[in-house]
């Protein structure tokens, strides 16, 4: 079975490349020592910081093998091929909600980048499926829970 393209930005593989590098020079380095430290305290069986950092372990190495797997299956974007004539990944949208007259910015990232607190959206979330491809002006509406909004799509830019 193939495995999914990872889309990125160029700022999102720098974040992940310096994640997994911080993973495997520091973290697990700490986390050794830890299990060192537990060690020391005696019988293993019934220690609480063994189990903990043994746990912390686990999750580390797991987190540099999704790394690795993101970055090898990665497809970056440079700024240079994002179109500012539709929307795609890379793009920065401004969205104008026609209901209540609010406008908001989004930069359209892959799923492996997502941010909706820095306001970098996926393209597969419900907003990011639904301005994919379309212009500048365009009426969009996006199906959420609470129902349909409807954004018109007022810029496009890199």
């Amino acid at each position: 079975m193939a495995e999914k393209e990872v889309i990125l930005t160029q700022e999102g593989l720098k974040k992940l490349e310096e994640e997994l590098e911080h993973l495997k020079s520091v973290k697990r380095r700490e986390v050794a020592e830890r299990i060192k430290v537990a060690i020391g305290y005696g019988d293993i069986s019934e220690n609480s910081e063994y189990e903990d950092a043994k746990n912390e372990q686990a999750f580390v190495e797991g987190r540099v093998l999704t790394l690795e797997k993101l970055l090898r299956n990665a497809r970056i974007i440079n700024n240079d091929e994002v179109d500012t004539n539709a929307v795609n990944v890379g793009s920065i949208v401004i969205l104008k909600d026609l209901e209540f007259g609010d406008i908001v910015e989004y930069s359209i990232v892959g799923t492996a980048e997502s941010d909706p607190f820095q306001n970098k959206i996926s393209n597969e979330s419900p907003v990011g499926k639904a301005i994919l491809g379309k212009r500048k002006g365009a009426i969009v509406d996006v199906s959420v829970p609470a129902g349909v909004i409807q954004y018109e799509i007022i810029d496009i830019k890199k």
